[in-house]
Formats: C-alpha cells, structure tokens, sequence
C-alpha cells in the first residue's frame, strides 16, 4: 500500500475568490456568476481554470459572455441545467502565488475593516463581514448606529481598494441612515 503524501510539505496556498456562481441559465449547463474581480474580463477568459468551494473539483472555462448586467459562464464538462444547478453557490477560487497582478481579487478577511465611503468620501461605517445571500453577496457595514446590508454588486459597490483600507458604496437613497457629516 503507499503512503499517503507528506501534507505538510505541500506548501500553503493563500486562496483569492473572483466569483460565486448562481442560478443556471438556459438549459445547457450556462450558470450566472457574482463577480468578485475588478478585471471580469482578463479573468472569465476560456481555458481559464479556478479551484472551488466548497470543493467540486478544478472547473475549466469553456465560454464566457456578458448578459444584460450579468456575466454567464459556462464550464467544460457541465452541459445540462441540472449539472449548473449542482455548482450553484461554488464559489471560484484562484491561487494567489499564481495569479499576477492580484490587484483585482480580494480576500474576504481583507474587506473586514475597510471603512465604507460614499462617492464623495463621506464615512458610512466599516466592513464587518460579506455574507452569502439568495441573489447576490452582502456587505455588512456597520454605522456605529446599526448593521447595514449592501448587496454586494459592482452598482452599489464600484471600488474595493484594500491598499487605500476602503471600498467606495453608493448606495440607493434610504439603503443607509442619514450619517451625520459631523461623525468620525
């Protein structure tokens, strides 16, 4: 029998998230995706191939194109809407260490502390966690006053920059409590 391999010789991988897969579209295994990149576009390339969590296996991208507001994927091997209904809420990794720049994915542990600002720098509050939802991720800001979920889309959320300690939300009018300017 052979021995398992040395797992503590592999060395760690810091892991980035550039995507969540979400419902399937159409029939023939397309899925849409809850971008997680600033570069959509360079990274959703075909023949691109992403890690997963939960882990289903390295998925390799066969297409991908913009609808409306949404990207749409499409893996090789995945061919029928109930095989994309199976990846639904996958979420799409790439490894750090391989992927240069890294400017355009983030970790989840690194949005926590970003102070929240609005389009013209008003302070709204600071990151205190991303959490799954039904349509989209949640930013959770919190005001001081209250906890606030921002859905999670490039709309209402345009900027992460982690380098600055900041993401940049502009939100729709009653999403947050009037914040007095005065704060902070």
């Amino acid at each position: 029998m052979d021995a398992a391999p040395d797992e503590a010789a592999e060395p760690e991988r810091t892991l980035l998230v550039v995507g969540r897969l979400g419902r399937p579209h159409g029939l023939k295994g397309e899925l849409t995706v809850a971008v997680r990149t600033d570069d959509a576009e360079g990274r959703f390339v075909p023949g691109a191939w992403f890690l997963t969590d939960p882990d289903v296996g390295a998925l390799v991208l066969a297409a991908a194109r913009k609808h409306t507001d949404r990207w749409v994927l499409r893996f090789e091997d995945v061919t029928r809407r109930e095989d994309a209904e199976a990846l639904r809420d996958v979420q799409l990794l790439v490894d750090a260490a391989a992927d240069e720049p890294q400017d355009d994915a983030w970790l989840v542990a690194d949005l926590v502390g970003l102070a929240a600002l609005t389009p013209d720098g008003r302070r709204l509050g600071t990151v205190t966690a991303l959490q799954s939802g039904a349509a989209q991720d949640l930013l959770e800001v919190d005001t001081g006053r209250e906890r606030v979920l921002v859905p999670f889309v490039n709309a209402l959320v345009p900027v992460v920059d982690v380098a600055a300690g900041h993401v940049v939300v502009d939100p729709p009018g009653g999403l947050f409590p009037a914040v007095d300017p005065q704060q902070d």
